[in-house]
């Protein structure tokens, strides 16, 4: 039987629980920042490279037809971000900053390969380095800062919510 109140209420209290209360909503928010920035920025690429889109989204060149690859504001906004956090606690809004640093995290490990070879190689094997990296970081991130208790709650409201107890 499909209870979607059912789960949503145990979402929530597991969120409560295991978020707010532990007050770990930035680390949350920097990970959901991170997995939704990462996967729209693959779409968007490859939506780009299949030759779509073009006419909303293209690769941006300097005048001198230099590329600018998206981790350069991907690190501006983690500067960012830390400097405000780090600078200014008092007047900085913590899930904001979270989100920014999110972005940015998601943004700079996407190409975490061009850090390692010093050239393009977004769409060559060694661009699946940056997916590698990117799924490590957000495993860890998803594990470790948000707990185990958060996703076996989540799970076991999966599994209520499709049948499986």
């Amino acid at each position: 039987m499909f209870d979607g109140d059912r789960f949503w209420h145990d979402v929530s209290t597991s969120y409560q629980h295991h978020i707010l209360d532990q007050d770990k909503q930035a680390q949350f928010f920097i990970l959901a920042a991170f997995l939704i920035t990462f996967t729209t920025v693959r779409v968007i690429t490859h939506l780009i490279r299949g030759g779509h889109l073009t006419h909303v989204f293209h690769n941006v060149s300097t005048k001198g037809g230099t590329h600018l690859h998206h981790l350069v504001p991907g690190i501006l906004l983690l500067l960012l971000s830390g400097f405000l956090g780090i600078g200014f606690p008092d007047l900085a809004h913590r899930e904001l900053l979270a989100i920014l640093f999110g972005i940015g995290a998601a943004l700079t490990l996407d190409e975490f390969a061009l850090w390692l070879h010093l050239e393009d190689v977004y769409w060559a094997k060694q661009g699946r380095q940056s997916i590698d990296a990117v799924v490590i970081a957000a495993t860890l991130v998803g594990l470790t800062i948000l707990g185990w208790g958060f996703w076996l709650d989540l799970g076991r409201a999966t599994g209520r919510l499709i049948g499986v107890s």
